[in-house]
């Protein structure tokens, strides 16, 4: 692994961050494609409320604790796959929670099947606190997590 597959530029986390205090107390989310400093960011809106508000028993969480893009956005980032500067990373906010990868992002994450990081910013009250990027391990021991800690980003006060 290379410095650039944990390299995020500043500018595009700043970017992040911003959305996820726009959308806080809700999770934000988006994608980056690309790497390095051709990286490009995809915020995305969250549809989790509307999918919660459509059939809660399918979808029990709200954007308060979950995100979801759908709709166009979605149908965008299957097909830039096929891009030269393909998504490498998928990005989501934690509000009040921390910066971990979630058993419910877990769940998602093995069961889309998609081949990138995961970025969770942690979003507090007062503050963005951090940012982890989390790989999949490929060799995860017998119940343990499929997703590992790859990076830190210091977060920024609001």
């Amino acid at each position: 692994m290379s410095d650039a597959d944990t390299t995020i530029p500043a500018a595009l986390l700043a970017r992040i961050y911003a959305q996820a205090r726009a959308e806080f107390p809700n999770e934000c989310c988006g994608y980056l494609r690309g790497r390095g400093e051709a990286m490009q960011l995809v915020p995305c809106k969250n549809y989790q409320d509307r999918l919660h508000a459509l059939d809660p028993e399918a979808y029990p969480r709200t954007a308060a604790n979950g995100y979801n893009f759908g709709g166009r956005e979605q149908i965008d980032f299957a097909r830039s796959f096929e891009a030269e500067d393909p998504p490498t990373i998928i990005y989501h906010s934690h509000p009040r929670v921390g910066a971990y990868f979630s058993a419910e992002d877990e769940a998602a994450a093995l069961g889309a099947g998609w081949s990138v990081d995961y970025l969770v910013v942690d979003a507090q009250d007062d503050a963005i606190r951090e940012a982890v990027l989390f790989r999949r391990d490929p060799a995860p021991a017998p119940g343990g997590p499929a997703f590992v800690p790859l990076a830190r980003f210091p977060g920024e006060a609001v």
